[in-house]
């Protein structure tokens, strides 16, 4: 297929890449025109503007959005709406709020438009993962973009069948699925980041529990010493804990092992907090993930081993880097 993109950050640009590899054919395009120029090296074709853009793509033009959620987006939503036409889609494949999603496809209706929300994860390491995607919007869009998400997502690989799933039909073994009406997909990313939270806090306070087993406050028969790294390596082999999250961890660990390459300032890209604002309007307890998310605040007070771990996750699985510090 043919498709625009819109933003070539790191998970933009690798889009990009991955759906070239499988004989997609890129039209890009970037406020910053050394990002443009780079793609094109590589065989995309660039676009200096949005009209620039839509000019160069065939009817019915599909454009996905890679930019940073908010206001952002919503200009660039704006701005593609005046030059793209009935039977077109926009793609939103950043974090956006789900009710955002809902405004801007009500929005689009009179003009045809179709808006499609895309959950996307994976990180800076999707070029060769792929991505893991959960898509809104309408059906008959999500259909016949469906080639362009099949190339971006990981695919079955190796991954043994769930047990009693052998006669189910669908796509979520390929790594994307569609989840519904418009909103769905970031609904169901939103949630998905707030459980990261919870898991991410999980490992950060056990292995914060490990680094302090020697506290000089304990009995000296009963102080460790123990290798955070080894642990971290052990658990990856046959634990029930074992995850991608602890992959990463492991990887970081052994590059430090104190981890003294980060303050454990920790920053929240906005999903915790929505996630926990749907649980109160549903009256569902989120105790952990609410927990997770407060801990991330605090950490921009004061850092302990395991925010330095929070950290170190988020660097590794997206490449988020640390805040400059406030000066409080």
């Amino acid at each position: 297929m043919q498709m625009g993109m819109v933003g070539l950050g790191k998970m933009g640009a690798n889009m990009v890449r991955r759906l070239m590899r499988g004989g997609h054919e890129c039209i890009v395009t970037d406020l910053n025109p050394a990002n443009i120029a780079a793609l094109e090296k590589e065989g995309a074709k660039g676009a200096a503007s949005l009209a620039e853009l839509a000019k160069k793509l065939n009817q019915p033009r599909a454009v996905w959005i890679m930019v940073p959620a908010g206001d952002p987006t919503e200009k660039t939503v704006e701005q593609l709406a005046q030059v793209l036409e009935a039977g077109d889609t926009i793609i939103d494949g950043g974090n956006s709020y789900f009710k955002d999603d809902v405004r801007r496809s009500k929005a689009l209706g009179p003009k045809g438009i179709h808006y499609v929300d895309v959950g996307t994860s994976g990180g800076v390491w999707g070029l060769e993962r792929g991505y893991c995607m959960m898509i809104g919007g309408p059906k008959e869009a999500f259909d016949r973009l469906d080639p362009i998400f099949k190339t971006l997502a990981p695919g079955v690989g190796d991954i043994p069948k769930t047990p009693e799933r052998k006669s189910m039909d669908g796509t979520a073994e390929e790594g994307y699925i569609y989840c519904g009406k418009s909103g769905a997909g970031h609904f169901v990313k939103m949630v998905h980041n707030g459980i990261e939270y919870g898991l991410m806090q999980a490992y950060a306070e056990g292995f914060d529990i490990f680094k302090s087993a020697n506290s000089p406050e304990l009995p000296a028969e009963m102080r460790y010493d123990l290798n955070v790294a080894d642990i971290a390596e052990v658990w990856r082999r046959g634990s029930v804990v074992a995850s991608w999250l602890l992959d990463l961890t492991a990887m970081a660990l052994a590059e430090n092992p104190t981890l003294s390459n980060y303050t454990g300032f920790v920053q929240d890209s906005g999903e915790g907090r929505w996630t926990i604002m749907a649980a109160i309007e549903e009256s569902v307890p989120a105790d952990v993930l609410s927990a997770a998310l407060y801990t991330r605040f605090r950490s921009r007070q004061e850092h302990t081993f395991a925010e330095k771990m929070l950290s170190a996750m988020r660097q590794k699985f997206g490449g988020h880097i640390e805040a400059a510090k406030s000066g409080k």
